[in-house]
């Protein structure tokens, strides 16, 4: 390709677009190049999830999470209102189910208040139904800012957006080496696109693509799979919302555990799971892609974190593997739910990067070069947060590319 752009970016999913469009702004009338290997945006993370739109709950108040949560949900329903996304605000209902998590519901309370939650409400035993019907638990608190949306939905209209301002969008485009000098060469499967710089949005291969400038750090991506499952008709009808349980802080991933998703196309989903995914894209239990399980294998980070979590991990294979054992977790929250209500819905994975000493990586990371930025890793929830994010993102390049 002869045309040399001031910015390529790699990555079609929800951060790389967001980036172009926040670029655009700052720094309107520059050439953007966004290059995605796959056939379509949002083909894997922003994609492949529950649709949630966070309202900044269960974040560090005044931390960078709930900053990027909370300014990045405004903007997306915004956007959403703007391009005519269906997006609904269902609430969240959080249920204590055993006494011991009482006290970790009236934290999550504080919480939530400290975050500048609206209509934030702590719901007795007696009123839980008034909320959900069939969900039956000892407390709850009630999140009426959390929302429902399609980002796959919302990634296409960024790129037609995106096109319609003059960006160039290139499908296909796997990236095999990226050469950094004067400029920024990318090969990819269809040929060199030329840069001055480059902003890498690389999700599930962010560390094999810094590795390309030497910039990939001492981290490494392992992926976990998210197995849901659905509800059939009509027992669908028996979750208003979202159903959350009480998040126990010593579960590793980020998990929440287990919860009920009412989806914008009118699906329940029950789950998820939290297991090793044998293929950082592959999104069945059966899915196995030879060189993601060996970079797994022979990081030692992972077996790090086995060794403290692995009993964890061997329980969260089981209950996913074994229907029954996922039914009895979902059963807590409603007890009259059977295995023949539900059937195997759809699956995510979640890119999380994991240190040497195998603690997980949940902060915000960037590493830079000369004309070259890589995003290491995204903090929860990066879908809702996209645009704050992006927004973040687009600052540093402006100050670290000098595109003045």
């Amino acid at each position: 390709m002869a045309r040399a752009y001031d910015i390529a970016i790699v990555g079609g999913g929800l951060i790389g677009l967001a980036t172009a469009s926040k670029l655009l702004l700052r720094r309107p009338g520059i050439s953007i190049a966004l290059l995605e290997k796959e056939a379509t945006v949002a083909a894997h993370q922003s994609g492949h999830n529950s649709g949630v739109v966070h309202s900044g709950l269960y974040y560090e108040p005044g931390g960078v999470n709930v900053r990027f949560c909370r300014a990045g949900r405004l903007e997306l329903i915004r956007y959403a209102s703007e391009r005519g996304i269906p997006f609904k605000r269902c609430g969240k209902l959080v249920v204590a189910v055993d006494p011991d998590e009482l006290p970790r519901l009236a934290d999550l309370r504080s919480r939530g208040l400290a975050n500048g939650l609206e209509g934030l409400e702590e719901i007795p035993q007696a009123r839980i139904s008034e909320f959900e019907p069939w969900i039956r638990g000892l407390g709850a608190l009630w999140i009426p800012e959390t929302g429902i949306i399609d980002y796959a939905q919302v990634a296409r209209a960024m790129s037609e957006d995106l096109r319609a301002a003059g960006v160039d969008i290139f499908f296909g485009h796997r990236v095999t080496s990226i050469e950094a000098r004067r400029d920024v060469a990318i090969h990819t499967t269809r040929g060199i696109v030329t840069a001055g710089n480059l902003v890498v949005c690389g999700g599930l291969c962010a560390d094999r693509l810094a590795a390309m400038t030497g910039h990939e750090g001492r981290d490494r991506v392992v992926a976990f799979r998210g197995d849901y499952y659905s509800l059939r008709q009509p027992h669908r009808a028996k979750v208003r919302g979202l159903v959350y349980p009480v998040p126990d802080p010593s579960l590793p991933f980020g998990a929440l555990g287990v919860h009920f998703t009412r989806t914008v196309g009118d699906e329940v989903w029950a789950g998820p799971s939290a297991t090793l995914a044998f293929a950082r894209e592959g999104y069945t239990r059966y899915a196995l892609n030879p060189r993601d399980l060996a970079d797994t294998l022979a990081f030692g980070g992972f077996w790090r974190l086995m060794r403290r979590d692995g009993k964890l991990g061997m329980q969260e294979l089981w209950r996913d593997y074994v229907k029954g054992a996922f039914v009895r977790q979902l059963k807590r929250y409603m007890p009259t739910l059977e295995a023949a209500h539900l059937r195997f819905g759809p699956s995510g994975v979640r890119a999380q990067p994991i240190r040497p000493d195998g603690t997980l990586l949940d902060d915000f990371s960037v590493g830079a070069g000369p004309h070259v930025m890589h995003v290491r890793a995204i903090p929860s929830p990066g879908a809702t947060a996209a645009f704050a994010i992006a927004d973040e993102l687009a600052s540093r390049a402006v100050s670290h590319f000098e595109l003045n």
